[in-house]
């Protein structure tokens, strides 16, 4: 099913079932993949207008409407519902309309407003989003989905890349590096992009402990074409741990067709004063 879709929207599945399993909910919902929608591409706020916070004032009405249970494990299945199937393959009818060889979110977003009588509809149709005004504006962009996003969309990338590390999911993650990415780690191995696939645990579980926090110290490069970010990893050390320990990571992501992608990743470790 999602050998068409680009990048980005593929990545909204993988924000989806997060959702989906932070509420506790035994299957992806309609509203799981407006949030993972929202979550993924910061700039289909521009279809809100009257809105300074689509994605906070959505959940808090969402939140509002479901029945909220305990969480479950992110590496559980989580199914999606026959209305979310209907979404996705609504997304594709709506790509072959305007003649788009790829799956953009747009597509996803008009999808969602088609599915009548779902939670995501509702919400969506309730702040006057109609899918005739998203066509036409694809409609002026054939054969895309859009122009690359500016440097703001290589910053949003950035942060759902860390904040999905709190979930450690592999086949998911692996979204955000291009087909030539390397990762050099603390002891300055160089890994491509099938080792780290393989090797996601080794690599990257330090940063999904619960007690590892992240700040975004600066950039070093910022063009239409590139990004590169300087990240500050630290740990709060529990009783079983020995020591605090500080990695400052380097990443630089290249805008590529439809999303802007992590080609590479170094990390240094920081010796505390």
């Amino acid at each position: 099913m999602f050998q068409r879709y680009a990048v980005k929207a593929r990545r909204v599945i993988f924000f989806a079932r997060y959702e989906a399993s932070q509420y506790g909910s035994p299957h992806i919902e309609t509203e799981h993949l407006l949030l993972g929608l929202l979550q993924e591409d910061r700039a289909l706020a521009k279809w809100f207008p009257g809105e300074s916070s689509v994605e906070a004032g959505i959940r808090t009405e969402i939140e509002g409407l479901i029945t909220r249970r305990e969480s479950v494990s992110t590496s559980a299945q989580v199914p999606l519902t026959e209305e979310c199937k209907r979404v996705l393959n609504l997304a594709v009818e709506e790509a072959d309309r305007l003649g788009h060889r790829d799956i953009g979110t747009e597509h996803v977003l008009i999808a969602l407003v088609r599915v009548e009588g779902s939670l995501a509809a509702k919400l969506l149709r309730k702040r006057g989003l109609r899918p005739e005004a998203v066509r036409e504006q694809l409609a002026k962009t054939p054969g895309s989905v859009r122009a690359r996003e500016p440097n703001r969309g290589a910053a949003a990338t950035l942060e759902s890349f860390l904040t999905g590390l709190k979930w450690l999911n592999s086949e998911d993650l692996i979204l955000f590096f291009s087909e030539n990415a390397e990762f050099i780690d603390a002891s300055g191995k160089c890994w491509n992009r099938e080792e780290i696939w393989k090797g996601f645990e080794t690599l990257l579980a330090p940063y999904a402990k619960k007690n590892a926090i992240h700040v975004v110290e600066g950039t070093l490069a910022e063009t239409r074409e590139l990004f590169v970010a300087v990240v500050l990893w630290k740990n709060a050390p529990l009783a079983s741990e020995q020591r605090a320990w500080m990695h400052r990571m380097i990443v630089v992501l290249l805008a590529g067709t439809d999303a802007w992608e992590i080609l590479l990743i170094q990390i240094t470790p920081v010796q505390s004063a």
